[in-house]
Parts: C-alpha cells; sequence; structure tokens
C-alpha cells in the first residue's frame, strides 16, 4: 500500500513539473480556456395514453405535410419524360436551387446614376432629367431610331446617352437604361452601350435591356461578355441566337458536353438558320474541350448579319467576297471594332464610322498607323496610310496639300476630311492655299479645331465658302456679320436647293450673329419660316431657355434623324443650334452650323 502511494506521488511530481516546464500562452485571457457550454438537459417526451395506430394517409389533392419529402417538391413538379429532357439550369430554376443574385450583397450597385461618363468627365448633371416627365424622355429615345445626319450631333447625343443619370419622374432606371443603351445601338455606338449595359448588376436585368446589351455584345464582337446575365437569367428572352449564346457561355463555363448536346439538338430541329448554328458549334468548340469538327459552308449563305458577321470576325473566318458587301454599310462599319478583323477592312470602315462620329480623328490616324507598319499589309492596302504619312512629314507645304486631296478624293469624303484634320492644323495660313483653305478648313473642323481655323480668315474673301464656314465657327465675334457678305454667298451657291446658304442663315440666325432686319430679308428671299412651330419645337426651344443640356441634346438628336443633310430642314437647324446655344452648349452649336454649311 505505501509503494501504491509512493509511486502516485511520483506521478504527480512529474506532472507538475511539466506543466510548469510549458510555455506561456500568447492567447489574450480566456482564449486558451474557454467556458464549456452547458450541455443541454434532455427532456422527456409526454407519454401517449393512446396505443400506437397506424399513420393517417393525407387526402388525395391534399396539401403535404410539413417537414414531408413531398413538401420539398414544386406544386407544378412536371412529368418525369420533361424532365429528363430539362437542361440544368432549367432544373435549377424549377427546384429553386439557381441563385437570384450573382453578386454578394455588399457589392450590389444602386441603380442611380447608372452611366459611363461622370460631371468631371464631360457628362451632363445626374439630375438633368429626374425632374422631367417620362412621357417626353420616352418619346426622344423611342423615336430615335438613327443614324443622325451630323457627326457633331451624333457625338453630342452618344454624350448624353452615356452619361450618369438618374431616371427621370416616374420611370423605372432599368428600363431608362434600356431605352438608352438601345439608341447607341441604332446609332452604332456599341461600345459605349456595352459599357453602359454594364453598370447595371446582371440580377436587374429585363427583357428589354438584355436585348439591348445582347446587340451591343455583338456589335463589339465579345460574344462571351452576356453570359453573366445568359446564366443567371437565361428566361429572360426566347431568340435562336439568344438560346444558342447560352449554349456557348455553358461551354466556357465548363460544360462543353452539354453545349456540345443542345448545339446538335439545334441544328437538328432548325431553330435558326444552318449557318448560324455551325458558327455557334465552332465557336462553343474553341472553349477547348470540341470533341467535333465544324466545317463552314457558306454556299447557301445570301447575306451576311449582326450574328454572322461576330462570329465569323471573332472565330477568323474568311467571308467570301461576295459577301463582304460595301464597307460603309452600316452592318460593316462594325468592322472597324474588330480586332480579329483584316486591318485593310478596319480601314475602309473607319471612313464611315467617322463620316458618323463613331470614330475620332486621332482614332483613325491610330489605325491608319497600324496600317502602314505592318508588314503582312500588301502594298496597294498601305497606299491611303503611304498618302497620310505623307500629308504629315512632307517638307512642302503644297505636297501636304496635294497628299490630303488625294485623301478627299475628288468631291471631298466628309470621314477622310476627318481622318486629316491634324495634318490640316499644321499647314501654314498662306494666301497661296486660299484656294482650298474651304476644304482645309471643314477638315479642321471636323476635328472641333476651331482656334486653328480661325487664322485663315485673314487669307479668305468675304462670301466664299470658307468665310462662311468661319462665320458661325469661330469662338468670339465682335459684332454681327454683314448682310452683304450673306447676300454675296447665297449669289454664288450652287449647291442642290441652295442648301449651304439656307443652312448658313440657320446657323447664324440660330447663333444670334445676324442683325434682325438682315435675317427677315434673306429668309425672304430663301422662302425660309423660321417662326413655325410644332410640338418639337415648342420642346426643345423650352429645354433651351430653361438651359437643360441633356434634354436639348436628346431632343436634338431626336430631330438630326436621316440618311443624309438633304434630309435636315433649315428650320430644324436654326431650332436645334439656338437651343444648344441657350443651353450652354455654344462649342457643339457652333460644330454643327460649319457641318451642315460643309455638307449640305
Amino acid at each position: 500500500m505505501k509503494r501504491q502511494w509512493w509511486l502516485a506521488g511520483t506521478v504527480l511530481a512529474v506532472s507538475s513539473t511539466l506543466a510548469l516546464a510549458a510555455p506561456e500562452s500568447l492567447l489574450p485571457p480566456g482564449f486558451d480556456n474557454p467556458t464549456p457550454t452547458p450541455t443541454p438537459r434532455a427532456t422527456a417526451a409526454p407519454a401517449s395514453s393512446a396505443a400506437p395506430g397506424p399513420s393517417a394517409q393525407p387526402l388525395p389533392g391534399a396539401p403535404a405535410a410539413p417537414g414531408s419529402p413531398e413538401a420539398a417538391l414544386p406544386a407544378n413538379l412536371p412529368p418525369v419524360e420533361v424532365l429528363e429532357k430539362m437542361d440544368p439550369d432549367q432544373l435549377d430554376e424549377l427546384f429553386g436551387l439557381k441563385p437570384k443574385y450573382d453578386i454578394p450583397p455588399g457589392a450590389q450597385r444602386s441603380l442611380e446614376k447608372v452611366g459611363v461618363i461622370g460631371l468631371a468627365e464631360g457628362g451632363f448633371p445626374s439630375r438633368a432629367l429626374a425632374g422631367q416627365p417620362a412621357s417626353l424622355i420616352y418619346a426622344a429615345l423611342a423615336g430615335t431610331k438613327g443614324p443622325l445626319v451630323s457627326r457633331w450631333g451624333h457625338i453630342l447625343l452618344r454624350r448624353a446617352l452615356a452619361s450618369r443619370l438618374d431616371a427621370p419622374q416616374g420611370m423605372d432606371p432599368v428600363r431608362f437604361a434600356a431605352l438608352r443603351a438601345q439608341v447607341l445601338d441604332r446609332i452604332g455606338e456599341g461600345a459605349a452601350a456595352r459599357a453602359l449595359v454594364q453598370d447595371v448588376d446582371s440580377a436587374n436585368y429585363d427583357p428589354a435591356l438584355a436585348a439591348a446589351a445582347f446587340d451591343a455584345y455583338l456589335q463589339t464582337g465579345d460574344i462571351v461578355g452576356i453570359c453573366p446575365v445568359a446564366q443567371l437569367k437565361g428566361d429572360l428572352l426566347a431568340t435562336p441566337e439568344w438560346q444558342m449564346t447560352r449554349s456557348i457561355c455553358a461551354a466556357f463555363g465548363g460544360e462543353s458536353r452539354r453545349a456540345e448536346q443542345e448545339l446538335d439538338r439545334a441544328l437538328s430541329r432548325g431553330i435558326a438558320p444552318r449557318i448560324d448554328v455551325l458558327l455557334a458549334q465552332r465557336f462553343a468548340g474553341a472553349a477547348g474541350e470540341g470533341r467535333q469538327a465544324v466545317t463552314i459552308e457558306w454556299n447557301d449563305v445570301n447575306e451576311m448579319t449582326p450574328w454572322r458577321l461576330a462570329l465569323t470576325r471573332a472565330l477568323g473566318i474568311e467571308i467570301p467576297d461576295r459577301l463582304h458587301g460595301d464597307p460603309g454599310s452600316v452592318l460593316f462599319r462594325s468592322d472597324v471594332f474588330y480586332p480579329a478583323a483584316p486591318l485593310a477592312r478596319r480601314a475602309a470602315a473607319a471612313d464611315r464610322a467617322a463620316r458618323d462620329g463613331v470614330l475620332s480623328s486621332a482614332a483613325m490616324v491610330d489605325l491608319y498607323s497600324q496600317l502602314w507598319a505592318d508588314t503582312d499589309v500588301a502594298d496597294d492596302d498601305k497606299d491611303q496610310a503611304g498618302q497620310l504619312r505623307e500629308a504629315y512629314v512632307a517638307n512642302d507645304p503644297q505636297a501636304r496639300l496635294s497628299a490630303m486631296q488625294s485623301l478627299w478624293g475628288g468631291t471631298p469624303d466628309y470621314g477622310r476630311q476627318v481622318l486629316t484634320a491634324y495634318a490640316a492644323a499644321r499647314l501654314p495660313v498662306d494666301k497661296k492655299l486660299a484656294n482650298d483653305a474651304a476644304s482645309i478648313i471643314a477638315s479642321m473642323l471636323a476635328a472641333g479645331l476651331d482656334r486653328n481655323a480661325v487664322p485663315w480668315s485673314r487669307v479668305v474673301d468675304e462670301g466664299s465658302l470658307a468665310w462662311a464656314l468661319l462665320a458661325v465657327a469661330q469662338p468670339q465675334r465682335q459684332g454681327a456679320v454683314p448682310g452683304s457678305a450673306v447676300e454675296s454667298f447665297i449669289g454664288d451657291d450652287n449647291s442642290p436647293e441652295q442648301r449651304k446658304s439656307r443652312f448658313l442663315l440657320a446657323g447664324l440666325a440660330g447663333l444670334g450673329r445676324l442683325d434682325r432686319g438682315d435675317l427677315n430679308g434673306l429668309a425672304g428671299r430663301l422662302g425660309i419660316n423660321f417662326n413655325g412651330q410644332t410640338k418639337w419645337t415648342q420642346a426643345i426651344d423650352l429645354a433651351g431657355q430653361y438651359r437643360n443640356p441633356a434634354l436639348v441634346s436628346l431632343l436634338a438628336g431626336l430631330g438630326m434623324q436621316g440618311s443624309g443633310w438633304d434630309k435636315m430642314t433649315a428650320r430644324h437647324l436654326f431650332h436645334i443650334v439656338r437651343a444648344l446655344d441657350q443651353a450652354g452648349l455654344n462649342a457643339e452649336a457652333r460644330m454643327i452650323a460649319a457641318e451642315a454649311v460643309a455638307r449640305g
């Protein structure tokens, strides 16, 4: 017994020694020895006095008991054969397994001030349209089908649509974003439309915004950009292109087998033309796990569509010459945005894009510089780039002007005048070049270089076309424009229906640069009535008087629709220029007036 006590004491002593030798804990008090959680006491279930019997069965059609397996199933559960044909997204949605949001709550964005350009970046005030009636804004946006006759009008409208704006009173913010994106799509501003729709969380999309976003991604060749929306809210659209895009998104999301099966079914059922499904299969196979080769056949294809153009450019597939169409067409103008498109095709499309206001002069110069530097481009395709280089670096000003004239063509092409704007600004003001001053000045004004153009007033003749351009474009003017000089211009004007004279008079009147007596006399000579009123003129006049630049811009875009300047009237131009000037957009008013005279 004593031996046992001694052993126990020894063990206790050794244990104490080991405990004292342990390192000191660095944790705060209580962290290393937390208070044990008390174990809940078991509560005995009350004994039932009734004898156990058979369980009660629910009546047919009665709701399932809470907690039963049947209660977890959807009330409208389809038959098994239908369930077998559903894709995973449809099953997740049926059983409530699909998340409603793809962004954590803390990162979700407000629907206020949706847009791309802030006030500090040149955008319009966010509350500019908040107090306007929703019906007016809807009419202006829904009525703008595009394109616009004016490059500067296009630029102004894009600025208004892309600004960070609050929705008008009584209009849903998502609907407001969709209307703006749709207009951007229609006027060829796919990049701006894509940036705008990306400012709205996927969970907030509705069918209209999804359709606008889909068109924007096609215009820019960003096929998988719509995937977050297509995967989260796949039932927003029911078009064949949308269904095929969902399959493409599944392939890029790691479900290549599912995508392959869906596109095979689409091909066999003929939900879309064969070429459209084949292009979708080829694109889905590019995800990296394609199991079949897809041959693209153009034999039975008679036209190009936005879907076909976007996928062929993204895949680097050559389009047959018979389907190429005019590079200046609205569809092939999108070539300028596709990095995979041949450089020569992009340069050809740039002329139309610049003329419409989609592309800036600096962006055109960058594109032509790539064309000149690319060793894989044929020499014949580099001719225009070589002429542009000569317009910049030739030692003799006359040689530089000759290179510009070669680019402009016989009747100066306005898109090429945008291209040469900065080269024109480098020319010296010289009386020897005065005969071509009108084209030189028009080129500078195409990029807004009004201060570079003003010095040419020293060498141009009063009443000439060059003088007329400067009369409306110069930033500052002392006194009214002489009525006699306008009379002289009208007398020499041989443009169709004297359109240049009519636009000059409208621009000068809108800017307030003519005496009232001269204005009435000249308007009577040209048969123009500036006093006629319509609902549109009343609306834009009031917007100008209240100095609301965003509303004036939307209404100006509505009034400048058309395929060419022959669709514009002097009265419309007068109201647009005057409203812009009153709303604080004097520079835009001057550039639109000068463009009208140059292109009328």
